[in-house]
């Protein structure tokens, strides 16, 4: 999966970067790989480093100070996590998913947001799957089920974020 998931990482950093020059914030939410005392800032230089296999997709996505962090135990970036508590608190009505896998972690995500009636966008270019098929499916089906934007990330329109 490293070739499809790095290209999806370039687009998306490119995503990212006009996402914060209009003022919105950016969530990572990663797996905690079964590691329960482990931090998102310890997790990110466990990637960083020479010999992680996922180092480039680490350098390509590298969070910045104004990020928020989330561990999650699960598939779901709601399960088990603070997620609902920070995004009501940033006053999220609109979220954007992206990431790996599309046909797991952010299909299940997307579920989750749609059950709290978020509207969803899941740019198609900034979400990997170990087959490409996989990845169609899902985003057919979360365009199908939840009514998610899967157009591309260059034909998004970007608007300024208004904090609370």
């Amino acid at each position: 999966m490293a070739r499809p998931a790095l290209a999806a990482a370039k687009r998306l950093a490119a995503l990212k970067r006009r996402l914060k020059a209009a003022g919105v914030p950016a969530v990572y939410v990663n797996d905690n790989f079964g590691k329960w005392r482990s931090d998102f800032r310890a997790l990110v230089s466990h990637c960083l480093e020479r010999s992680c296999r996922g180092r480039p997709l680490a350098e390509a996505l590298r969070p910045d100070g104004e990020d928020y962090f989330i561990l999650k135990p699960k598939h779901s970036a709601f399960y088990a996590t603070p997620l609902s508590l920070l995004l009501t608190s940033l006053g999220a009505r609109r979220l954007i998913l992206t990431g790996i896998a599309a046909n797991s972690c952010i299909l299940q995500t997307a579920a989750d947001a749609y059950m709290r009636e978020f509207e969803l966008i899941v740019p198609s270019d900034c979400t990997a799957s170990i087959l490409p098929k996989d990845t169609r499916t899902a985003l057919a089906h979360v365009r199908r089920m939840f009514k998610a934007d899967t157009r591309p990330s260059r034909r998004l329109r970007i608007t300024a974020h208004r904090e609370r």
